[in-house]
């Protein structure tokens, strides 16, 4: 099973911004300690580990001192292994590779300006989201699961259940036969929280254009005003409604219906007129199957109640005209 790691990135995690611009992971000795390192000498390391004080004024026991040790060859060493990292409401995770690792020697940029050398290991980019577009905010996680995804320490690696729960946090898998356990859910009712639901940005695209129709629908109901507007009814349930928008994505590809325009996302949008928008390709009948699409939301702005043909026909006179 592939191993999963929680890390902080030096003291005060000072280094985490490097890593996370380089993609690596890193850990730190300060140059004595490196070189023994490097020789292999884990006696010399402990010995003059144990000479030392830890931040916090203590004498290092030789437990400690050994663990310190494996640090930089874990770092060295990772292949194919995931690193999980929080940085504030954040939850990062990559993923490391083969490349070899670097080393650099530098002045550590804290107080005491100690003499180091930092090894940066190559991982893939750090994400915040899951590989399905989840994003990963802390506050979301469920209490039991915010226990073990967060270390105070440098780094410690996650027990198999453990690791399983967060590989299916970061795949974007159901986590329910965890939520549903007696356990998990005692630590919830005791918080006073449970995980929350976090929506990727076509899962928020989809919501929205349901809304939108409903809205729509509330809105054009036939009454009368300064002119009668159409009657608009919405024929397919709301929750029915998302997944049949969903579906429509899927059917055209990701593209927009009327243009093949590829179709831009709530949140990830780099342009907001190419969002997708839900379309009633005769606007004389209902939202109903069988009669929508999805467009970009230009195209539904300037389709308005245009027939789907006479649209396509002006769009096809536009493209094959030259300037």
């Amino acid at each position: 099973m592939t191993r999963v790691f929680i890390a902080n990135f030096g003291r005060s995690n000072w280094a985490w911004p490097d890593c996370l611009k380089r993609s690596t992971v890193a850990t730190m000795f300060d140059a004595e300690a490196f070189d023994y390192w490097k020789a292999g000498d884990k006696e010399g390391f402990i010995c003059s580990r144990m000479k030392g004080k830890t931040a916090a004024g203590l004498t290092p026991t030789r437990s400690v001192a050994s663990r310190w040790y494996n640090l930089m060859s874990a770092i060295n060493d990772t292949r194919d292994d995931i690193w999980i990292h929080r940085e504030k409401d954040q939850l990062w995770w990559t993923r490391s590779n083969s490349d070899d690792a670097v080393f650099e020697r530098m002045t550590e940029p804290l107080e005491d300006k100690r003499e180091i050398v930092i090894c940066h290991k190559p991982c893939g980019p750090w994400r915040n989201a899951s590989r399905n577009g989840n994003p990963l905010p802390w506050n979301s996680l469920h209490p039991r699961a915010k226990e073990f995804l967060f270390t105070e320490g440098t780094l410690q690696t996650l027990r198999e259940d453990n690791a399983a729960y967060a590989l299916a946090l970061i795949e974007g898998e159901a986590l329910d036969s965890w939520h549903s356990r007696t356990d998990w859910k005692a630590k919830a009712d005791k918080s006073g929280k449970s995980a929350g639901r976090v929506f990727n940005p076509r899962q928020l695209a989809v919501a929205r254009m349901a809304m939108t129709a409903r809205g729509t629908v509330d809105a054009a109901n036939g009454q009368v005003v300064e002119r009668r507007v159409k009657n608009k009814e919405l024929l397919i349930p709301l929750p029915q409604l998302e997944v049949y928008i969903d579906r429509l994505i899927d059917e055209q590809g990701g593209f927009c219906a009327l243009t093949g325009i590829p179709l831009q996302f709530d949140r990830t949008a780099e342009d907001n007129q190419l969002l997708c928008s839900l379309d009633r390709i005769d606007s004389s009948k209902h939202y109903e199957f069988g009669n929508l699409q999805v467009v970009c939301r230009f195209v539904n702005f300037w389709k308005s109640d245009m027939p789907n043909a006479e649209f396509k026909r002006l769009m096809d006179l536009v493209q094959n005209t030259e300037i």
